[in-house]
């Protein structure tokens, strides 16, 4: 799915590491919710509540996800990573993601 059609979009940017990652959150009517963002090249390391599915819009990154090894993922791939998890990213090009909530 190229566009999103009927939702709302929170106007506040989330900003994280001084500026190199950020989103914008879209709400459906449904009650879900994704984000929409950037990520400059660099090394991250975020944690989840709810279990996610980042979908990699354009770019190159590797990931770490628990219990595994580092895997390279590019534009067009996507990753699941469980609630109350960490993980780490080695971000090597501007890349353009969709996460998407599923919840616990």
């Amino acid at each position: 799915m190229s566009q999103f059609e009927n939702v709302t979009v929170v106007k506040a940017a989330n900003i994280y590491f001084d500026g190199k990652v950020s989103s914008r959150t879209v709400l459906f009517a449904d009650g879900s919710k994704k984000t929409l963002g950037l990520m400059l090249p660099g090394e991250y390391e975020f944690g989840t509540s709810e279990k996610e599915i980042m979908e990699i819009l354009a770019g190159e990154l590797d990931v770490c996800l628990p219990g595994t090894g580092w895997q390279t993922i590019q534009g067009g791939q996507s990753f699941e990573v469980p609630a109350d998890a960490k993980f780490q990213l080695k971000v090597k090009t501007p890349t353009d993601y969709c996460c998407s909530y599923l919840g616990k």
